[in-house]
């Protein structure tokens, strides 16, 4: 492999303690980052023909762990035909519509399970693929022989109320019963037992109101006597072993592994490496890494010491006010009413949020030293690579990411909002449109921070629309992760499936990454065009000069962590909108922290973090700041740097103990800032919502740092700037929209243009070319859902920019008729029709075809010296043959060919194939169970989907 690797120290490069204030003790060990210095003429090469490693991994999932070692290999190499670079191993549950033709499950870790993976080991080495493997199964991870000491834990509170004069009674029975943790899948061996019982008024003004009763909580039958008034009566109850490994393989199902148990942690995972080992020898000669699923723990929110440790942590003893904190949470640990219990007047809500967000710290600080760390030096005994999503409930989700050799990210195809990538950006919703989650930036921005550059992402989720995504879809979410920080593909995901599964196999999820999908013979464009990207992007930084964070502990405070990568509800939801407006506008922002601040030093203005240089720095509606990152910012703005904060000034600390004190020093500190009024600046935000044009205002009126003017900025155009190795300058611009194109001139500062010349990469064919620029500047056209690579370049001269243009002198309009040729994938049939005009399948009697359509017709092209094709709307992937010779396939955005040497004069033979997707034919499937599950019930019913070619189809000569 062409690469020289060595050690980079990914965090403490600021020297000294982490953290010196509350935050202390956030130690961050060095990590092994695998970095690849390469001339522009090597990255190049790279660039043209892309080792294995930058090609797309899949997330392979063993169905059942139903594997037998011949098909093993026959998907590996199935595989690594449609261009991916690598697996992830990843044991699952056995589909539920699935019929496993009777073979047998191999239980997770056995001496078969691991032949296995011995199986898979060697035969990726031969064909130079990757393997990473998941810890454990499912989610979050466990087994069903974890002692219960062992098992995941979680408080949570019943709160009924009352209206007095009365007596009350309940049983324990009758509460445990009303309060049973509405898990995604409960554990038949969970205990429960009761913590404390309160009886409060209804409104409670405090804890002097509180009426303790825990003397009852060991009766069968409570009995309480309830004065006059309204009342709530409180039990806080605690269960043991909880919940189940969602989706868990056998051996790895069951129990929940208590996450915050150090010990059990470390047991857990020595003793899956301990096991596979002795018989594999050392991992570290077969894998690149270990996984962790995103840390999804159904709420498991406590530990045996819990009580101890938040003490010692925070100074007070919580349990008085712990009910008072919680909500009413479900699935997830999600919470389902925020109103849950009694009232509570202002003065005591708001000491609540602040013993809340004391509660969320200890948790979040507790999973790091007891989980991350003990995972990341695992990991690191091994010799093995870690990878993570780190993030999930009651994490801190940057910081978690830090230490991580890979962090990784997520992004959707869709999700329960049925939102539409491509079509709509809006700035209302801020999840509406986007492929990548609110989490990505938060984990490319951790990456940054501590100087990686392979950021994965588990990519284009798919639980909803499975037969009906399509190599655009997928393009285009793709590459919204890119512009989100991502540097790395892992497909989600690719099913184990033998060929005599009944069809259409075994099917988990993802967007039906099988050989029995039309479009499985070009699903290798899609991944060698994501090869060529992430060769480039993983050997350079991402530049970014301005810092965005986010009101977390707010929102800690007011309403609990929140899952992620879907936050059930943000208090300050238009956040991650302030990134993307700067990415939209000609600049380049990261998210920070006030454990990344506290941790930064000053040096001629800029707040710097392990590589990362910030000039500005945006908080936004931080209502609650420690005094010592204020401090920190003090040092920054008074030496030059620039500090806005959107929507309002920090106006007090978070957390409860001192809080007097500690607000007091907030609000001097405030003030002392307000002495620097051209660089600790409050912007109002935009009443209307429409941040975009809110911001492009706010940069010219205080020259907001940007290296781009962009003249017309557009909602679905977005652009990241890198760096290379060599000093080389590189941009790619994304155009999210599937049907409408983009069009405005575009500016580069000077310091990239100097002694630099523009160049475009093409990622579908590995060519470059020259372009000029008029001043510094050039007109940036972009194609529906196209994309473009910009390398600034020492070298001069190459072949320059043609781009074949929709439309041009010399046009005609090839009208109908047109003979159509269906040819069904599924049901070996063959049918011909005559299309007067050319109409989308979705509106004739065709509506529920799937294969490829063959339109064939006869033109003339006289007089044209040049002669180039535009097929207009295509809805699938096509083929153009002209004379029987092929022009090429095109599988996203414009149709557009240039035919010119295969046109001879007088009448030429047209062909255009088309391949559809398969959801509308699926949904006609009454019987097959797991057609009828992604396209037919219950949230999944999918609408009919358009198809085939549409146009109009012109033909016209090349235009400059």
């Amino acid at each position: 492999m062409r690469r020289r690797a060595f050690l980079v120290q990914s965090a403490l490069w600021a020297g000294g303690a982490l953290m010196a204030g509350p935050l202390r003790g956030w130690g961050m060990n060095p990590v092994r980052q695998e970095v690849n210095p390469l001339t522009e003429k090597e990255l190049y090469a790279l660039f043209r023909d892309p080792e294995a490693p930058y090609h797309p991994f899949v997330r392979w999932w063993w169905n059942g762990d139903k594997v037998e070692a011949g098909e093993l290999i026959r998907e590996l190499n199935l595989l690594k035909a449609a261009g991916i670079g690598g697996v992830e191993i990843n044991p699952i549950s056995f589909p539920s519509t699935g019929d496993d033709l009777g073979k047998k499950s191999l239980t997770w870790l056995s001496n078969e399970w691991i032949d296995m993976l011995q199986v898979t080991f060697r035969e990726a080495q031969k064909l130079g693929m990757t393997c990473d493997l998941i810890v454990g199964s499912g989610w979050p991870f466990g087994s069903e022989t974890l002692t219960a000491k062992e098992r995941a834990q979680v408080v949570i509170i019943h709160a009924e109320k009352l209206e007095g004069p009365r007596k009350y009674e309940t049983s324990q029975f009758n509460i445990f019963k009303n309060v049973d943790p509405g898990v995604t899948i409960p554990n038949p061996a969970r205990t429960a037992e009761i913590i404390s019982l309160k009886l409060v008024p209804d409104p409670m003004s405090g804890l002097n109101q509180v009426v303790d009763l825990s003397d009852k909580k060991g009766d069968e039958i409570i009995s309480v006597d309830v004065p006059a008034g309204k009342y709530v009566f409180y039990a806080l109850v605690k269960f043991n072993s909880f919940a189940s490994v969602i989706n868990g393989a056998p051996g790895a199902a069951g129990h929940i592994l208590n996450h915050m148990d150090k010990a059990a942690v470390r047991k857990y995972l020595d003793h899956m490496s301990d096991t596979i080992q002795q018989k594999t020898g050392p991992l570290s000669r077969h894998l690149r890494a270990f996984f962790t699923d995103s840390m999804e723990l159904e709420g498991c929110n406590w530990s045996d010491d819990m009580e101890e440790e938040f003490r010692k942590r925070r100074g007070y003893d919580m349990m008085p006010y712990l009910p008072f904190t919680m909500f009413k949470v479900g699935r997830l640990g999600g919470v389902v009413d925020e109103n849950y219990g009694a009232a509570k007047t202002p003065e005591f809500a708001e000491i609540i949020k602040r013993v809340r967000f004391d509660f969320e710290l200890t948790k979040a600080e507790l999973l790091r030293e007891r989980f991350t760390e003990t995972y990341l030096q695992w990991c690191r005994d091994l010799n093995v690579k870690s990878r993570a999503q780190a993030y999930g409930r009651a994490f801190f989700p940057l910081e978690s990411s830090l230490g991580y050799d890979i962090p990784e990210g997520e992004s959707w195809t869709t999700n329960w909002l049925k939102h539409k990538i491509g079509e709509e950006m809006p700035d209302e919703d801020y999840r509406r449109g986007r492929g990548y989650t609110w989490i990505n930036k938060f984990v490319s921005s951790a990456a940054h921070l501590s100087g990686k550059r392979v950021v994965s992402c588990e990519e284009m989720t798919n639980t909803y629309n499975v037969f009906n995504a399509t190599l655009e879809l997928l393009k285009t979410g793709s590459d919204q992760s890119i512009l989100s920080g991502i540097t790395h593909t892992i497909w989600h995901g690719f099913n184990y499936s033998p060929p005599d599964a009944p069809f259409p196999g075994w099917v988990q999820y993802g967007s039906y990454y099988n050989e029995n999908n039309n479009w499985w013979p070009y699903f290798k464009y899609l991944n060698q065009y994501k090869a060529r990207i992430s060769s480039v992007l993983q050997h350079a930084g991402m530049f970014s000069e301005i810092a965005v964070m986010p009101a977390t502990y707010d929102l800690w405070g007011d309403m609990g962590v929140q899952t992620d990568p879907f936050p059930e509800k943000l208090n300050v939801p238009y956040t991650s909108l302030i990134w993307e407006a700067i990415h939209k506008t000609g600049g380049s922002a990261d998210y920070t922290t006030e454990i990344i601040l506290q941790d930064s030093t000053v040096q001629k203005g800029k707040l710097c973090y392990g590589p990362k240089k910030y000039s500005t720095l945006f908080l936004v509606e931080v209502t609650s700041i420690y005094p010592e990152t204020l401090a920190r910012l003090f040092d920054f703005v008074s030496s030059g740097g620039r500090v806005f904060c959107i929507g309002k000034y920090p106006e007090k600390a978070p957390g409860f103990a001192d809080y007097q004190e500690r607000d007091e020093k907030v609000k001097q500190m405030v003030d002392k800032l307000k002495g620097f009024p051209d660089r600790f600046i409050l912007l109002e935000k935009p009443q209307d919502n429409r941040f975009l044009e809110w911001y492009g205002a706010v940069v010219k009126k205080y020259q907001i740092p940007h290296y781009l003017e962009i003249e017309q900025p557009d909602r679905f155009v977005l652009q990241n700037r890198y760096q290379g190795d060599d000093k080389s300058e590189i941009f790619f611009f994304g155009n999210a929209h599937r049907y409408n194109p983009f069009l405005s001139k575009v500016t580069f500062s000077p310091e990239i243009v100097k002694g630099r010349y523009p160049w475009i990469w093409d990622p579908e064919t590995g060519d470059r070319f020259r372009f000029e620029l008029k001043g510094n500047s050039f007109d940036l056209q972009l194609g529906p859902a196209e994309s473009r690579l910009i390398v600034f370049s020492r070298e001069k001269n190459g072949k320059l920019w043609q781009p074949l243009l929709p439309a041009g002198p010399n046009l005609v309009n090839l009208e109908g008729p047109w003979q159509a040729e269906f040819r069904h994938s599924r049901e070996n049939q063959v049918k011909s029709l005559e299309m007067e005009v050319l109409k989308d399948l979705k509106e004739t009697e065709m509506v529920n075809f799937t294969g490829t359509v063959i339109y064939r017709k006869k033109f003339e092209a006289s007089g044209m010296k040049s002669v180039i094709l535009n097929l207009g709307q295509v809805y699938g992937v096509s083929e153009v043959l002209v004379n029987g010779k092929s022009c090429g396939v095109k599988w996203y955005g414009r149709r557009i060919y240039e035919i010119t040497t295969l046109v001879q004069s007088g009448l030429n033979d047209l062909e255009i194939r088309v391949t559809t997707t398969m959801g509308n034919y699926m949904k006609t499937l009454t019987d097959n169970p797991t057609a009828q599950k992604f396209t037919v019930l219950k949230t999944k019913d999918q609408p009919i989907q358009s198809m085939g070619l549409v146009g109009p189809v012109t033909l016209y000569s090349f235009a400059k």
